[in-house]
């Protein structure tokens, strides 16, 4: 009741304000539920395969697809093309929850698994085969259920570079690759905000105009993200206009700001929980980019992979299914695939000059990598500028960009490697938050940037799902949840996880099963990743109350094959609670037996796998993986300092005490509530998808 005098409750000013507001909500979730039993109650129930029918395997050995329709006929929108080429299935949930035990392929269904793709002179190793060969049931009911046309998931590919470090690092590259764009860039993230990342990423898109204006040229550039609203009830794919895009929210540039852009935006979200949660770029259809990262400022630690090769026609494939609509106008590389387009960065003398005859990596005829020490040394032999948003200093080329990456991480003689590493992870977010870890020795040195020595093409796949909005959990059975539970369930040694949440209903006990064979598994998660969210009902629960779980579950025999691991950033020496917001961990990695590697857009928790779109790209490399491993060791401290009690899951200190925040394995009678306010935040955008 108000204290003003004379006025009474029902007079309060703020009571129109709130009663129109409560309406206009409540008239949206009644359009939004009217929209879900329209597009859902008669969704279409099938039974699951085991086996690749005749019918996937010749659409996985049709020369056509959505990319080949548009490059006969451009001005078709590949909505159209799909139709034509897949019908209008739609998507399709299977009729009961998917088994936990599965029937393995046989050696004749491995054989059709490896004629189903494309993966040039290597043949995929067996664990592969068996992930791929299951990721593709899925595609029976529904041909574009992994959002690639089914002719390209399967293929293969070179990766000259991985980033693991602060989101900002992914952001500086990707905006090189921007500005060194010959004549288009696909974009897709899933959350874009004005912030130091995205002005990264526009000052190399007015730099792109710039260049191709002295050469007389527009560049073709379209960006994709997801920032719900109402209109997309009745249409998901929504054009962004110039003065939406180019507001405060975006800053996108204008018009005028790069006059030699042709640039179109597009706003993807499906009704209710169908989050466009994709994160990669594709730049000339010659480099494809896939990340962990959205487009804001944040303290998270995230991981990119830089691809080469004909699996960028996959990608490419997936741009377009994703667009839907007509590319007005088309991209400039409609008809050139990168199967024909080489390898740009192997062709590079500066990349061959990376690596020396010291190092351990192959192809004799250019020379063996050198290792990251040496790469560490070049950076501290040279002091050059950072490149940042409103002050950009592009590069001509990755061996560059790693030259100066080490530079800025290399300390002067009056202070220590940590403090450089501290000064270097609280940049994004203005941080002033100290480290409490002790100097490393060289070789531990933190080093974002990580080139693969010249290489072979290997053995890759996308391993996607499609976007689910109805609020449910019936889209399950998907490439992506199949690639990964096929993986968990076939490895024969280790299991390798880091994700910031792990909760979905089917990957926990796949995990139990897993440590009770034997294998060696091990997952870093974050500390606190949006705990509030995760306390809604259905979500899964938060890290720690999943670990206690899972171990509880474990007989004492079998609990130290299990080791859980909350992420500890590279300058500290224990987990930071993420309410804090500086040091958080957003990569989504998976990786088993040491060779079979799943990397991208996709976490381990109730969204990832029943509602988002992800995309992921797997890949068949002993070498690659070691290498990502090592990254993961040397740019964090997890490994060091961040294990949890093999009895209950939970991390404590020497002392026993548990972090600052933990909520521990009992949120509370109330925890419904903390996660009310957590589904405000994703909503909002503030929740760290």
């Amino acid at each position: 009741m108000s204290d003003a005098p004379g006025l009474l409750p029902t007079q309060s000013p703020l009571i129109g304000p709130i009663f129109f507001t409560a309406l206009l909500a409540l008239l949206i979730l009644l359009a939004l539920i009217v929209q879900y039993y329209r597009l859902h109650l008669n969704v279409k129930r099938v039974k699951m395969v085991h086996r690749i029918s005749d019918k996937v395997y010749n659409l996985c050995r049709s020369p056509e697809s959505v990319s080949s329709l548009l490059a006969a006929d451009p001005t078709l929108s590949p909505g159209e093309a799909a139709k034509k080429l897949y019908g209008s299935e739609g998507v399709s949930v299977t009729e009961s929850k998917p088994p936990r035990e599965r029937t393995p392929a046989t050696p004749e269904d491995l054989e059709r698994a490896y004629l189903c793709g494309q993966f040039g002179p290597t043949r995929p190793s067996e664990l592969f085969l068996r992930v791929f060969h299951d990721s593709l049931c899925p595609l029976e009911h529904d041909p574009l259920m992994g959002c690639c046309s089914p002719s390209l998931v399967g293929s293969c590919g070179v990766l000259p570079l991985t980033i693991i470090g602060p989101l900002p690092d992914i952001c500086r590259h990707m905006s090189n690759l921007i500005a060194r764009a010959d004549r288009e860039v696909f974009l897709a993230t899933n959350y874009w905000m004005d912030s130091g990342a995205s002005r990264l990423i526009t000052d190399a898109l007015k730099e792109l105009s710039r260049r191709a204006g002295e050469r007389g040229q527009k560049a073709v550039v379209k960006i994709m993200y997801d920032r719900g609203n109402a209109k997309q009830v009745l249409d998901n794919h929504q054009s962004v206009s110039e003065q939406e895009y180019t507001g405060k929210a975006i800053r996108l540039p204008s018009t005028q700001e790069a006059p030699h852009l042709d640039m179109e935006v597009l706003n993807y979200h499906r009704p209710m929980l169908g989050t466009f949660h994709s994160k990669f770029m594709v730049v000339d259809r010659k480099i494809a980019v896939i990340s962990s990262n959205n487009i804001q400022d944040n303290d998270n630690l995230e991981m990119m992979t830089h691809l080469e090769g004909p699996i960028v026609d996959s990608f490419y494939d997936t741009s377009l299914i994703s667009w839907h609509n007509a590319l007005k106008p088309p991209l400039p590389s409609y008809n050139t695939p990168a199967r024909e387009g080489g390898l740009p960065t192997f062709n590079q003398p500066s990349f061959h000059g990376l690596f020396d005859n010291n190092g351990r990596l192959q192809v004799p005829e250019t020379g063996d990598a050198r290792n990251l020490s040496q790469i560490v040394q070049d950076g501290a032999n040279q002091r050059l500028p950072i490149h940042i948003g409103g002050d950009p200093h592009y590069d001509p080329d990755i061996a560059s960009e790693v030259t100066r990456m080490q530079s800025v991480l290399s300390p002067t003689a009056s202070e220590s490697h940590m403090n450089v590493v501290t000064r270097h992870l609280n940049q994004a977010t203005h941080q002033s938050r100290e480290g409490s870890a002790p100097e490393c020795s060289p070789e531990d040195e933190m080093t974002p940037y990580i080139p693969h020595s010249v290489h072979a093409l290997f053995p890759m796949a996308l391993v996607n799902r499609k976007p689910w909005g109805a609020p449910n959990h019936a889209c399950v059975y998907t490439p992506q949840n199949e690639a990964w539970l096929s993986a968990i369930r076939n490895a024969t040694s280790s299991i390798f996880i880091q994700t910031p949440d792990l909760n979905a209903a089917p990957l926990v006990p796949a995990l139990a099963d897993a440590v009770r064979r034997g294998i060696a598994v091990t997952y870093y998660v974050c500390l606190g990743y949006n705990d509030s969210g995760e306390l809604l009902p259905f979500q899964g629960g938060t890290n720690e109350m999943v670990a206690a779980k899972l171990y509880a579950s474990l007989a004492p025999a079998e609990r130290p094959n299990l080791h859980v691991h909350y992420y500890v950033g590279k300058d500290q020496s224990r987990p930071i609670h993420n309410k804090f917001k500086s040091r958080s961990c957003h990569i989504k990695l998976l990786i088993a037996d040491a060779h079979v590697g799943i990397q991208g857009n996709g976490n381990q928790d109730t969204q990832s796998w029943f509602h988002s779109q992800e995309v992921n790209v797997m890949i068949d490399s002993a070498e690659v993986c070691a290498q990502w491993l090592e990254g993961i060791r040397r740019n964090q401290n997890t490994h060091q300092y961040g294990e949890a009690s093999q009895e209950d899951g939970l991390w404590r200190d020497a002392e026993g005490r548990q972090a600052e925040g933990a909520i521990g394995k009992d949120p509370g009678r109330f925890s419904w509530a903390k996660g009310v306010v957590g589904a405000v935040q994703r909503v909002r955008g503030a929740g760290g998808f």
